[in-house]
């Protein structure tokens, strides 16, 4: 279940200015602790997502997760502390496992969370888990109340002709799942006029065109009599369950 955040610095004294302006940046008690791991000789490495509940008073649209990683020198009784905050969970966990944080534990988030709806949700939150630093974050927006949605457009460096890519997260109260699309466009101006304008569907990247034509081909021989179904390949094989997005007590909105 989801608990307070205690990052066990009781005796310890900040290392750095870095990580002191770091701290001051949020309450603990602010903080509900959606997953943590801890690791090292005496447990000297912390790695914590959390959702600050402070921040829905604050600026609309700001991100809410906070990805936080502390380090202990237990012989120099000092610790370092690092954070930033994200709009939804996944970057946060990418955020902690490009430093250093095992991506398994990390990704056992706790309390009452929305599930994914869909397989396209749980493939799409992986690839930004596993995704290292190939996704530049330009912007995002977290709405607190309906529409329940919260959107990421980032660069990705990996993508010639579609470098922007948004990632829309969209909640469904009744029944407390959500889904997570990825859009592709040339530049960031059209992405930024589709989010404005809503116009169409979400334009898919083009290597979405390349698995659905995979999974209608294994579907078609699948029903073909006296051909054996083929193994299941690609993106959806071996795929753990992925976290939900987490709701705040007593008002019915998801991270």
């Amino acid at each position: 279940m989801s608990h307070a955040l205690d990052l066990r610095l009781d005796d310890l004294v900040v290392a750095d200015a870095a990580s002191r302006q770091a701290e001051q940046a949020f309450w603990p008690q602010d903080l509900t602790v959606l997953a943590e791991h801890h690791s090292g000789p005496d447990r000297a490495y912390s790695y914590v997502v959390a959702y600050d509940r402070s921040i829905t008073w604050g600026v609309p649209g700001q991100p809410q997760i906070a990805a936080i990683k502390v380090a202990r020198d237990l012989d120099q009784a000092t610790y370092t502390l690092e954070m930033a905050y994200h709009a939804t969970v996944p970057f946060a966990q990418n955020w902690l496992i490009e430093r250093g944080c095992p991506a398994e534990p990390i990704t056992a988030l706790d309390g009452d969370l929305m599930q994914p709806a869909d397989d396209r949700t749980v493939r799409v939150e992986q690839q930004i888990r596993d995704s290292g630093t190939r996704y530049e974050v330009l912007g995002s927006w977290t709405s607190d109340f309906a529409p329940c949605e919260t959107w990421t457009l980032t660069r990705d460096s990996d993508s010639e002709q579609a470098p922007i890519r948004l990632f829309l997260q969209e909640g469904d109260f009744d029944t407390h799942s959500y889904t997570v699309r990825e859009g592709a466009f040339p530049d960031e101006e059209r992405a930024r006029r589709w989010l404005d304008e809503r116009s169409g569907p979400l334009p898919q990247p083009s290597e979405y065109r390349g698995e659905a034509a995979g999974h209608r081909a294994r579907a078609a021989l699948r029903r073909s009599p006296g051909v054996a179904a083929l193994p299941k390949a690609g993106p959806d094989a071996h795929q753990a369950p992925s976290p939900g997005t987490a709701q705040r007590p007593g008002s019915g909105r998801s991270l």
